[in-house]
């Protein structure tokens, strides 16, 4: 089931969601951006856990100074794999909302309400972010294609009409998200993640956000090879299962 927003919620009605809403952030080597990104977030959800996937610089001790959450792994598993250590994590922390949101500094924390309110209301039990009912910042044209390859393949493939197959920004309920089981560590867990939206019935909407690209996040993100390999590798998962 699929329907779009762009509602915004007021802070009265926010208060309540915003204590049970926690917002899990999976770090790799992000330790020149994690700690402006976490304490922006902070300022208005308390409850942020970052996961370092086995970093080798400094993003453990600067998302600790913070005061995140911080789980680490002991070695580089993939982004789902950090999702869904922290998404687990949440759920023994009793979170009613839980959102997954990019350490680089693409997303916005402003557009965090928009996702979860609906979800709030009972409108839905996921929201899944969307750059192109949204807006982008200085994103390459090359990128843009490929994202828009990467929405062909996926209603081809999972048949789910979404209009952006791989952004990182979305929120669960708690009843989604403990029936969500990511088994992809890496970056091949978006598709994943519509597949088992498909395959559960729950009822998501998609809602327009902002993503900004910047030099840094874009050397830190998937060059068309990578999306080539991300697909190839999501498919033999497919045959396998």
């Amino acid at each position: 089931m699929r329907m779009t927003t762009s509602s915004t919620p007021s802070e009265d009605r926010s208060a309540d969601w915003r204590r049970d809403t926690y917002i899990v952030i999976a770090a790799y080597n992000e330790g020149t951006c994690i700690e402006p990104v976490v304490r922006e977030v902070r300022e208005q959800y308390a409850n942020v856990i970052v996961v370092d996937d086995g970093s080798s610089d400094d993003t453990f001790d600067a998302a600790k100074r913070c005061g995140a959450f911080v789980l680490r792994h002991a070695i580089n598993r993939g982004q789902g794999a950090a999702i869904q250590t922290g998404i687990e994590f949440a759920l023994k922390c009793g979170a009613a909302y839980i959102v997954t949101f990019d350490a680089d500094g693409q997303h916005r924390v402003e557009d965090i309400a928009a996702l979860v309110e609906p979800i709030a209301r009972g409108d839905c039990e996921i929201a899944l972010g969307s750059r192109f009912l949204g807006t982008t910042t200085k994103m390459p044209a090359t990128r843009r294609l490929t994202l828009r390859l990467a929405v062909l393949f996926t209603r081809a493939v999972s048949r789910v009409n979404v209009t952006d197959a791989h952004n990182g920004f979305r929120a669960f309920s708690r009843t989604a998200a403990r029936q969500m089981n990511i088994t992809l560590d890496r970056m091949a867990h978006a598709s994943e993640l519509i597949d088992q939206i498909r395959a559960t019935r729950l009822p998501f909407i998609e809602v327009p956000v902002e993503i900004r690209y910047t030099e840094y996040s874009l050397r830190k993100g998937q060059s068309s090879r990578g999306a080539i390999q991300i697909a190839i590798h999501y498919l033999l998962a497919r045959v396998l299962q």
